[in-house]
């Protein structure tokens, strides 16, 4: 597996141009929450039987999360941390949604569009395709980069990329 340094590097070749990175600080995370909004559907706890609170946080979210904090562990403990505080957020915008009564299907297609579309043109202004394109990993690195970018963009100190 590639290191997170060279993630970071390839993710960047795309994401050259100061409106495509607004762009992607943006739509990246919305697109994560609304995709882990989308998951938080698949009622695996359900089908497993169980009961209590299990029945809701056993799902499609949760499995990915859990899936994906395997590859993020070997990343970098740090990345582990930062996704695992993007999660946090996401279940608390996903609860908040619940909560408010709103429809978490049609907020999350509706927000996962807005936010492709405005990522599709960002990478017709860059002039590139995205990187996920070749390699789907990318998926899972994006909200890292956005992360460091945005960080960067505030003047934040930001881990260096091979801190393990």
């Amino acid at each position: 597996m590639r290191t997170l340094e060279q993630f970071l590097r390839d993710y960047g070749e795309s994401h050259q141009n100061s409106f495509n990175q607004w762009v992607h600080i943006i739509c990246v995370p919305a697109i994560l929450i609304s995709t882990l909004g989308l998951l938080w559907l698949v009622p695996i706890g359900s089908w497993l039987g169980l009961s209590g609170a299990a029945v809701e946080w056993v799902n499609g979210a949760t499995l990915v999360a859990a899936l994906s904090a395997v590859i993020y562990a070997r990343l970098s403990l740090w990345v582990l941390v930062l996704m695992a505080g993007w999660f946090a957020l996401s279940a608390w915008i996903i609860q908040s949604v619940l909560s408010a009564g709103w429809s978490l299907l049609w907020t999350s297609v509706g927000v996962f569009v807005v936010a492709w579309i405005f990522q599709v043109y960002g990478h017709k202004v860059e002039g590139k395709k995205p990187s996920f394109v070749d390699d789907l990993v990318f998926l899972l690195i994006g909200p890292i980069f956005v992360s460091i970018e945005f960080a960067a963009k505030l003047g934040l100190p930001v881990p260096h990329a091979q801190g393990h």
